[in-house]
């Protein structure tokens, strides 16, 4: 579902991707981790079109991202740590407007958004404008509005930012259900046993270069260790070793 071959990203005299090669079948749910300034949102964000590559191919379902992003666009969801969200509009007409902007009937609009907003316990919120909202309940609105175009492949920067338990759990349950159904998706995270209990496959990238890539137990087995994903992480990403 996901080819990347050779992806680099320079800025100016920085390098920021390295190289970087991956494969990810649908109905995945990888994890991409690494410290800070590592280059995993610069990844995500030019899986998704946002960014222009310095060098390589990306390709969504077969899709050349470079000769056809739009084409990409329809096929992807893309929620960023810090999602932008109209505040002077309601969630029902957010709701609304994604479902324009996608070009789903109405009928699913409607269908799609009563079940998300019960789920997520919104129908109280679901006419207040979107600026008097607490941010785990923009959270919860940016997910619901996400599925709405029901994307094959799901990007995700840091999902459970801010979000109380009871919104983790949502999210959490909400995302493997996606995988089953045979959404794709690739997530950052830096809560690693989120990762643990999520993840199919990890990628782990440092210095924008992948040092890492398995289920959990092949990254044990690679990497000699038996303890959790936290000591695999901390030995890969060391900055001698990066």
């Amino acid at each position: 579902m996901i080819e990347i071959e050779h992806l680099t990203k320079n800025f100016g005299n920085l390098l920021a991707v390295k190289d970087l090669s991956l494969t990810i079948p649908r109905g995945e749910l990888f994890c991409f981790l690494g410290p800070n300034g590592a280059g995993k949102t610069t990844t995500i964000k030019i899986l998704c079109g946002l960014l222009k590559p310095s060098g390589g191919t990306i390709r969504i379902q077969g899709i050349d991202l470079q000769a056809d992003p739009a084409a990409v666009r329809r096929l992807i969801g893309y929620i960023p740590d810090t999602p932008f969200l109209y505040e002077r509009l309601t969630p029902v007409e957010f709701f609304q407007f994604i479902g324009d902007l996608y070009q789903v009937p109405a009928a699913r609009v409607q269908a799609t958004r009563e079940r998300f907003f019960a789920l997520f316990a919104m129908d109280e919120y679901a006419r207040t404008l979107i600026k008097d909202l607490s941010h785990g309940y923009r959270q919860r609105l940016i997910y619901a509005a996400t599925f709405l175009h029901q994307p094959e492949v799901l990007f995700i920067d840091e999902p459970f930012v801010g979000l109380d338990p009871f919104s983790i759990r949502l999210i959490h349950d909400l995302l493997r259900q996606a995988a089953r159904a045979g959404t794709t998706i690739f997530l950052t995270t830096h809560i690693l046993a989120f990762a643990e209990q999520l993840a199919d496959r990890i990628g782990i990238i440092a210095g924008g270069r992948l040092v890492g890539l398995g289920t959990l137990a092949e990254l044990k087995a690679r990497s000699s260790m038996q303890g959790p994903l936290e000591d695999i992480f901390l030995r890969l990403t060391r900055p001698e070793e990066a």
